[in-house]
């Protein structure tokens, strides 16, 4: 008789070690997701994946204690080759879960030379293929139809409701004792150098080298009636008629921060006016080989930057001339433009997130 009721115990114990892991999967899916939307969004309905990436994180917080509890048992058991992946993988989420939550309430921004969302990122992309190792190296973790009963329903409406409640706690605690995270943007991102150039940070996507490119002998390819040509700073002017395409815009960079500023230029659609039939989109590339697809209906809310607060672009900022694409993340607002390109690929057809 004992031995059966250790028999049940242990299946029992089994049953909930799976429901936990099968919980953190699922939770870990969804805060890469809403992470990757946060990312993707620059206005508008960005709000959302915030708030739902905070209560997915917060949910993981809330099962953490069960799942201790599931390693401390995994390490009696389970040799060091299948114990230390899943270590590590605990240790990165830890480690993206704190930096998140210390970013969020506004107490640490900076870890060094790295800003507090970079590390989170890191922490979050880092643990990716140690979470898809999990899964593969222990199938049962998979969900499936026998994980849709009332019950596990239930339970999951539960899990999520203690996360939310959790974040508007927490939330709640951030604005009543006025911490920084009370005025950061619905991205996440917090101000700095807005309407002051010179205080705006210089952040770079990814491996993207820094350069100081000649105002005199800087050159801009533009779609021509029979072809490429180029244009210089003077040129640009004269599309304007004297007076450049002025704009107030946001500049939102997924590092974390933002920042206001009065751009002048000249906008894009003065500068294509030759579409092609069968056109589709239009390519703005960097002098660093990087560039970004936006559909041909964008061209006049873009802008070809020269300038901002009355003064022209540094160079650490994209001088001589930076796109500003208002209502898109920052990593959309190419720097030190030399070609912008007309074709038939449609707008959609290139990686949500640059590789380069």
């Amino acid at each position: 008789m004992a031995t059966g009721r250790d028999e049940v115990r242990r299946l029992a114990a089994s049953m909930a070690g799976r429901r936990t892991n099968l919980a953190i999967l699922v939770l870990l899916a969804a805060a890469w997701l809403t992470g990757a939307l946060n990312f993707a969004l620059g206005t508008g309905w960005v709000a959302w994946p915030t708030v739902g990436h905070g209560v997915v994180t917060l949910g993981l917080v809330v099962v953490a204690g069960w799942k201790w509890a599931i390693v401390r048992r995994g390490l009696d058991r389970r040799p060091a080759t299948r114990t230390w992946p899943s270590v590590l993988l605990g240790a990165l989420v830890v480690v993206a879960i704190a930096t998140g939550l210390l970013h969020a309430t506004g107490l640490v921004l900076r870890y060094g030379p790295l800003g507090s969302m970079q590390v989170h990122v890191g922490a979050a992309l880092l643990a990716l293929p140690f979470a898809l190792w999990h899964v593969v190296a222990d199938h049962d973790t998979l969900p499936g139809r026998r994980d849709l009963g009332r019950r596990n329903l239930l339970r999951a409406g539960l899990l999520l409701g203690s996360a939310g409640a959790l974040w508007a706690t927490t939330e709640a605690v951030v604005h009543a004792a006025g911490l920084p995270g009370a005025r950061r943007r619905a991205s996440g991102s917090y101000e700095q150098g807005s309407h002051d150039p010179a205080a705006m940070p210089s952040i770079i996507w990814l491996f993207d080298p820094r350069l100081e490119l000649d105002p005199a002998a800087w050159r801009l390819a533009v779609p021509g009636p029979s072809g490429p040509r180029t244009l210089g700073l003077a040129d640009l002017q004269d599309r304007t008629g004297g007076t450049p395409d002025r704009v107030t815009a946001t500049l939102d960079c997924t590092s974390g921060w933002w920042a206001e500023q009065d751009w002048h230029g000249v906008r894009l659609d003065r500068l294509v006016t030759d579409v092609p039939t069968g056109a589709r989109s239009v390519l703005v590339r960097s002098a660093t080989g990087y560039g970004r697809r936006f559909p041909l209906g964008d061209l006049p809310h873009l802008l070809l930057a020269t300038g901002y607060a009355g003064r022209p672009l540094a160079a650490r900022h994209g001088a001589p001339a930076r796109l500003v694409a208002p209502g898109r993340r920052g990593f959309w607002w190419v720097k030190w433009v030399t070609s912008i390109e007309v074709d038939d690929v449609p707008w959609w057809r290139q990686s949500p997130y640059p590789t380069q």
